[in-house]
Parts: C-alpha cells; sequence; structure tokens
C-alpha cells in the first residue's frame, strides 16, 4: 500500500468575464481553469492552468490527467521527473507551478530565488482588444486609449478595416496584432502591409501551425511571432527563418521548469520573447512574471478581463503590474 506523503487536490473553477471575450476560433464569457492543490507537512502548494480546446485539451481530460499522477506525486515526484513523464500542456502546468510553490513554502526559499530571477518591481502587460466590427473595435480601443500596449485579436476577412479602426481610435498606443492561425497565405502580404501602415510592432501567428512553412524567408516589414507554432524549447530551431519573435506561455510549455529553458534556447537564438497567458487568474500569471525581465513584450493582461479576479491576486495600475506578492505563488508563508 502507498503511503501517502503528500495529497492531492484538483478543482474545477469559472470566473466570469467582464464582457464577452471573442477572437478567430470563438467567444467565451467565463474562464474555466484548473486548480492544482499538493499538501505536504501541513503546507499546500498550488498552480493554475487553462485547458485549451485548440490543442485537445477539455477541463475533464486535463483534471483526469493530473489525477493520473497522484500515486507519483504522493511518492515525492519532483519538477524534472514530471517533465520526463507527462506531455507539455495544461496539465502538467498545473502540477509543476504547483510544485515550484511547494518547495518554496517547504524550503523557505522564495520561488523568484530558486528560478535565480528578481522578482519584478513593475510590468507592462498588453491589454488586449477582443475581435468584432471595425465599430465595436473603434470603441474599445477609444476606452483603451491611455493604455501604452494593446493586443488587437484579428480574425480573416475585415482585418484591414479592424485594423485602420483600431489605430485611429489609439494613436498614440503601441499596437501587436493577433491573428490566431486565420490569415491565409494569399492575403499575407496585404495584411501586413495594412500592420506596417499601421504602425504595429508586432503580428502574432499569422497563419495556421500547419502551414507557417510560408514564412520562411520572408522579408516582412514588421516582425513576426510564433503562438501556436511554439510550445517547447524544442521546437525552436525549427521556427528559425519562419519567425522573429516567440510567445511562451506556461500552459503550453507544460510549467515554469520548461518554460525557463524554452526562455533561455529563445534568446541564445536571436529570437525576441513575448510572455504570454491564457485568459485564467492571476494564480496563472505569478509564475509567469517572473520571466519578464527578458521579455519585449508582456502579455499577461487576463485578470483584467475579469469581473473579479481571486484574492489575493496581483496589483493592476492600469496597464501596471505592480510589485510581486508571494502570499499569491511562490512566497513562503
Amino acid at each position: 500500500m502507498i503511503k501517502m506523503t503528500r495529497r492531492l487536490t484538483v478543482l474545477r473553477e469559472a470566473w466570469p468575464l467582464a464582457e464577452a471575450f471573442t477572437i478567430s476560433r470563438g467567444t467565451r464569457t467565463e474562464a474555466v481553469v484548473v486548480v492544482v492543490e499538493i499538501e505536504q507537512d501541513g503546507r499546500i502548494g498550488r498552480g493554475e492552468c487553462v485547458p485549451y480546446p485548440r490543442y485537445g485539451e477539455t477541463v475533464e481530460n486535463v483534471m483526469a490527467a493530473i489525477r493520473g499522477l497522484e500515486p507519483d506525486l504522493a511518492q515525492g515526484m519532483d519538477r524534472e521527473t514530471l517533465r520526463a513523464k507527462m506531455p507539455a500542456g495544461a496539465a502538467r502546468n498545473a502540477i509543476d507551478c504547483a510544485l515550484w510553490d511547494l518547495e518554496a513554502k517547504l524550503s523557505g526559499i522564495p520561488a523568484a530565488q530558486t528560478v535565480g530571477l528578481a522578482p519584478p518591481t513593475s510590468v507592462t502587460t498588453a491589454y488586449t482588444i477582443s475581435l468584432g466590427t471595425p465599430e465595436a473595435m473603434f470603441k474599445s480601443a477609444h476606452k483603451a486609449q491611455s493604455r501604452p500596449l494593446l493586443k488587437v485579436k484579428l480574425g480573416g476577412e475585415g482585418d484591414l478595416e479592424r485594423i485602420a479602426a483600431v489605430r485611429e481610435a489609439a494613436p498614440n498606443s503601441v499596437l501587436i496584432v493577433d491573428a490566431n492561425e486565420a490569415w491565409s497565405e494569399a492575403g499575407l502580404a496585404e495584411s501586413v502591409t495594412a500592420c506596417a501602415k499601421a504602425g504595429v510592432a508586432l503580428i502574432e501567428q499569422p497563419l495556421p501551425a500547419a502551414n507557417d512553412e510560408a514564412l520562411r524567408g520572408g522579408d516582412f516589414p514588421v516582425p513576426i511571432c510564433a503562438d501556436e507554432s511554439l510550445h517547447v524549447a524544442a521546437d525552436l530551431e525549427g521556427l528559425r527563418g519562419r519567425y522573429d519573435a516567440v510567445n511562451i506561455k506556461l500552459d503550453k510549455t507544460g510549467g515554469l521548469t520548461e518554460a525557463l529553458a524554452t526562455l533561455k534556447l529563445a534568446e541564445d537564438l536571436g529570437f525576441q520573447v513575448m510572455i504570454g497567458c491564457m485568459v485564467g487568474t492571476s494564480l496563472a500569471m505569478a509564475p509567469a512574471l517572473l520571466l519578464t525581465g527578458a521579455a519585449a513584450f508582456v502579455d499577461l493582461d487576463a485578470p483584467l478581463l475579469l469581473a473579479k479576479d481571486r484574492e489575493p491576486g496581483l496589483v493592476y495600475e492600469g496597464s501596471i503590474i505592480r510589485g510581486y506578492d508571494g502570499a499569491l505563488w511562490g512566497g513562503t508563508a
């Protein structure tokens, strides 16, 4: 009989959004997340993930995968063993981050110190403009025009008008556009030209990941960033010549452990780095915040899209994330 030295709890949580959030794949009105709690010696480590249907994930199969590792976790599975045993994705992310948090609490050494990266004092995050008609996006961008960095969701047909509308509404903001794989190779040049005309600083995943070989060798006037095409460090070498930048998300890498390796290799290979997120709470943002010192762009605005964040949560002042609260994640208390 296995002696349980740790206790695993897996929770499904639903967090209503402040308003409907739309990308090229659909619309949602709530953020559904999975939270892992690992208890040992009276201390509890927590991690949060967001199952993503684009990668074949559901809340049910993610929770089942996590529970499937309960015997291993009970006997002390560490992060590197987890990384070798479980594939990258949301389930591994939640466990990995919970193990980081638990280690900080058991050792008395904050996760930031173990990582070797100083916790940030302030970070400017992008703020997302949801996909809609050009008129609706103009209104949203006008409302957010004081924010220094806007991330604009696009969806294919009508994008030229959307780009122009957002730029008119927010003339002083830096713009990132995210097509979420919705563009075609035939319309790529025209769309990139429109982005360049609008002064867009970065274009995320313009083509489907399966078709992005068409980007190879392209001399584009706007840097192109891989999102769906990048999951783990091993993907990076194959992205050279197609992308200028990569978007590292913990739900894709399968946790902070792999994200750190991906970040290091991305820097070594000369990619610009964005640190991004799925739509979750501050608990999912906190581990990713440790990576932001090396990032050209930060997109950790998901808590700003919620009707209410968890408490304690990260402190947002406009688009600035202030400080780093170890009581939320990664601290010793």
